[in-house]
């Protein structure tokens, strides 16, 4: 691992967990709001929420494209307000849905689900002052398939790990998700780093983190431990991907880095 230059890290099930029942939480807490201003039940938005998300999942990400929440958004506003769902296959006409919504009432519920998001997300203790530490010697950055920015956003600030990044790269701003290479360039780009081996991507996602950033010449080390039941998806298995490290946990980084104590300053 010598020459490694920076270091970027996958967000859920990486730095954080993220099992089934927090992710659900959230998603309760803010069809409270939504419920009120749209006038249905929380359990009513929160099944056709659930329905959408299946929806754009096999729509999109074959075609290497985030699951964007604000379309996501737009479609449960429109099918609460009696759009009918499109039938044999057909997709929505997301031009066409503007007309059941204001432009307030998606920036509403996507500003109480950010907030949610990084009030109701558990902080890892440790991560903060690993990066810390790591970034004494490396440049850093986050890069996530997320399919809300601002929620991403909302949580690294919350939990004080910005001044130790270069870069939060997020699928929704960038519009493609790993393993696509473009989120991967954009990241390098950022950080002031040429795509190779200088580069070090840390994931817990064989199909998405590991062959995406070979695919790009970076380093990769797979976290191979997650929540059993982890509300992520995630990409096609990989069989032939050869992580450059394998690792339980991304605790485990910096000792499979050869950082000693003295050296990261424990």
């Amino acid at each position: 691992m010598d020459g490694v230059e920076a270091i970027t890290f996958d967000f859920g099930d990486t730095l954080v967990p993220f099992p089934a029942g927090s992710m659900a939480r959230v998603l309760h807490l803010t069809a409270k709001l939504a419920a009120k201003l749209v006038g249905c039940s929380v359990d009513d938005f929160v099944d056709v929420w659930g329905d959408e998300r299946r929806r754009q999942f096999d729509e999109e990400v074959p075609e290497g494209r985030e699951a964007d929440m604000d379309v996501r958004l737009l479609r449960v506003l429109a099918r609460m307000r009696g759009r009918p769902v499109p039938s044999n296959g057909a997709r929505w006409d997301d031009a066409a849905l503007k007309a059941y919504s204001e432009p307030r009432e998606i920036e509403a519920i996507l500003e109480a689900y950010a907030d949610n998001f990084a009030g109701n997300t558990p902080i890892p203790p440790e991560i903060g002052p690993m990066l810390g530490r790591l970034a004494r010697s490396h440049r850093l950055a986050i890069v996530s398939n997320w399919p809300l920015a601002l929620a991403v956003d909302r949580f690294v600030e919350a939990a004080g790990w910005l001044p130790h990044l270069s870069a939060v790269v997020v699928s929704h701003r960038v519009g493609v998700i790993k393993p696509r290479p473009e989120i991967f360039d954009i990241a390098a780009r950022i950080l002031g780093v040429a795509c190779g081996p200088q580069i070090l991507h840390v994931g817990d996602d064989i199909g998405a983190d590991v062959m995406g950033a070979h695919a790009v010449g970076w380093r990769a080390a797979w976290v191979r431990r997650k929540p059993e039941d982890s509300y992520l998806p995630v990409a096609p298995p990989a069989p032939d991907a050869r992580p450059d490290l394998t690792i339980d946990s991304v605790l485990d980084l910096e000792s499979a880095l050869g950082l000693s104590a003295a050296r990261s300053g424990r």
